[in-house]
Order: C-alpha cells, then sequence, then structure tokens
C-alpha cells in the first residue's frame, strides 16, 4: 500500500523522506526523522512505534542495519512489517516481513533506500533510487523526481490517494514537513505544487525562527 524513499544529502547532511500510498494520510504514519541521526519508513501493515524505536537505536550509535535487526526482533508481527533506514552518514538497511503485501521490493542506492509493497511492477524501486541518484538540487527536489519516477514506472497495483514530503536539516523541526492526506487524482502532483510554493519561502521560516530580529514580513494585512 505504500512506497517510499529515505535519503540524505551529503553536502548540507540534510535527511528526508518521500512517500505515497493508497491510504490516506500516509505522512502521519510511516515517515520518522531526526536531525543529525536518520530517517525511518515504517509502512506495509503499519506500526508507527517502529520508526521511534530504530531511530533510537541510531542515536546510541547502532547501525542501520543492526538498529532494524534489533527492533524487529522484539515484535511478534514482524513478518507484516516493511521498514527502510538511513543513518546521518549515509548508510542504509531495510527489511521487508515475509508476509508484506502483494508485490514487494526494496532497492538501495548511494545515500538512498527505497521500498514497497502492492507494487505494479518492482522497477517501480528501482527507479526511485537511479531517479535520485540522478536528479539535482535540493534534497526535498530530489526526493519529489523520485517520487514521480515510481508514478511514471506504474506506482502501486491501484491509483495512490495520499503523499507526503519530510526532511529535517540543523534544528531539532522538520525544515520540510508537507502532506497531501487525500486527493482523488494525483496526490503527488499536488505535493509537487505544494513543495514549489513552499520552497521559495522556506529559509524565511527558518530565519523567523532563529532570529525573529531579521524576519522578513508576512505580507499579511496588520504585517506591513
Amino acid at each position: 500500500m505504500t512506497f517510499s524513499i529515505a535519503a540524505r544529502c551529503a553536502e548540507t547532511g540534510q535527511l528526508g523522506i518521500a512517500l505515497s500510498s493508497s491510504s490516506i494520510a500516509v505522512g502521519a504514519r510511516c515517515p520518522w526523522l531526526l536531525a543529525g541521526v536518520g530517517a525511518v519508513s515504517s509502512q506495509n501493515i503499519t506500526l508507527p512505534m517502529l520508526g521511534p524505536q530504530v531511530l533510537e537505536q541510531l542515536a546510541q550509535g547502532a547501525k542501520p542495519e543492526h538498529a532494524l535487526q534489533g527492533v524487529l526482533a522484539d515484535h511478534v508481527f514482524s513478518e507484516y512489517r516493511q521498514v527502510i533506514a538511513i543513518d546521518g552518514s549515509g548508510a542504509t538497511a531495510v527489511f521487508s516481513g515475509a508476509k508484506s503485501l502483494g508485490l514487494y521490493h526494496t532497492a538501495q542506492g548511494a545515500d538512498c533506500v527505497a521500498a514497497g509493497n502492492m507494487l505494479a511492477d518492482i522497477e517501480v524501486i528501482n527507479a526511485m533510487v537511479h531517479a535520485f541518484e540522478c536528479a539535482a538540487g535540493q534534497l526535498s527536489d530530489r526526493l519529489m523526481a523520485a517520487l514521480q519516477a515510481a508514478i511514471e514506472g506504474g506506482g502501486e497495483a491501484g491509483p495512490v490517494h495520499s503523499a507526503a514530503l519530510k526532511v529535517v536539516g540543523n534544528y531539532s523541526w522538520p525544515i520540510v514537513d508537507l502532506r497531501v492526506d487525500w486527493a482523488e487524482n494525483d496526490p503527488i502532483g499536488e505535493l509537487e505544487t505544494l513543495w514549489q510554493a513552499y520552497k521559495p519561502q522556506m529559509q524565511a521560516y527558518l530565519t523567523r525562527a532563529i532570529d525573529p530580529r531579521e524576519a522578513p514580513s508576512y505580507g499579511v494585512p496588520g504585517d506591513e
């Protein structure tokens, strides 16, 4: 029901996840990130607590492969889970339980890892990794390119209805956190529109948080 990619920008150290699903509000359950530590997507038959637990292991110095093994070994229904993880150095790991839904596949690339289930074709996930590796721009641009490649490669076996993009940088809060919780058609296209609208404003919101004295005007009535 979900395809996702977790990735790192080697230049900025940013970590991010982009994903889409036939289910509602995929961004509320699956992506988990901690600045400087890692990014985890817990999907398939989702158990949200796996994300924070894997991040905790990464924060304690575990490699992604060992973090996944340690966390999933403690859960009775691990065979139903699919989890991807990347740490702050770009090391990756992936797990797909034997009872992952439908056609499922995983792929690891340079500073990225992707996985999906209920897929139209296993090449969907390979296309995500290839698109990310070849794309230019900010981490969010490259993650969105991966989502677009997934859809162009066939996406899920059925239509997707939600999508999300989440990125952490140097702060304890996400610098990008955009979601389309439900769209009858093309949630990834709607997410791309949101990203393009937010992209030129992102630095202004960071400036407002870090040093309000330098904050640009919001440009709304009452803030002239």
